[in-house]
């Protein structure tokens, strides 16, 4: 079994998705925390300057999706087939390209709030539209099993609801789905015990 070092910040954050499938797994690995006032002086030592970044046997993965995909086949949550798969990709893809669009950095905190307000109101209904529509009447996102697909809905729309409380009420299949998530016995479990953070 490789040695596995996941360094994020001291939040859920980008780093969520990868301890959900360390989780569910049952794989241990070391969850190094680091504080936003140490990051100045650690960035310079982190390729490409971003985190999160996982070390396995000493090769260092980043990019916080590409290091959830690797897990994911690892452990059998890709998807069943090639085309599962893709299906996969693409609904996270969607999704991240929504949770991208946030301006988490913005140092005005008008323009933040306003920025904010603006995606949770205007740009968010569109997505759970969209997600809600491709769920459809299935058990999980791809396929007739769980995905990492799922996790990433449930860890997304958690920082969602966070902003914005009652924000998927009209959409009872996609909480459903979260529930479904939530209730798997590994990630209840993760969930009860993980460091408590805003987001």
């Amino acid at each position: 079994m490789p040695h596995y070092k996941l360094t994020y910040f001291n939040l859920r954050g980008r780093g969520e998705i990868i301890r959900y499938l360390f989780a569910y797994s049952n794989i241990k690995y070391e969850d190094h925390r680091i504080e936003r006032a140490d990051w100045p002086r650690i960035k310079p030592t982190i390729p490409f300057g971003k985190l999160p970044i996982l070390e396995v046997d000493g090769v260092i993965l980043h990019q916080s999706l590409a290091i959830a995909r690797y897990l994911a086949k690892e452990i059998g949550l890709a998807g069943q087939t090639p085309l599962d798969q893709a299906l996969v990709d693409a609904i996270v893809d969607t999704i991240d390209d929504f949770m991208s669009m946030f301006p988490w950095t913005e140092e005005n905190e008008d323009v933040k709030q306003q920025k904010f307000n603006d995606l949770l109101t205007n740009t968010a209904p569109e997505l759970l539209r969209d997600v809600d529509s491709f769920l459809g009447n299935k058990k999980w996102l791809v396929g007739k099993s769980v995905t990492w697909a799922d996790f990433y809905w449930d860890v997304c729309s958690t920082t969602l609801l966070f902003l914005k409380p009652g924000l998927v009420d009209n959409y009872p299949k996609l909480l459903a789905l979260k529930e479904r998530v939530q209730a798997l016995p590994a990630i209840a479990a993760w969930t009860e015990q993980r460091p408590k953070t805003t987001l």
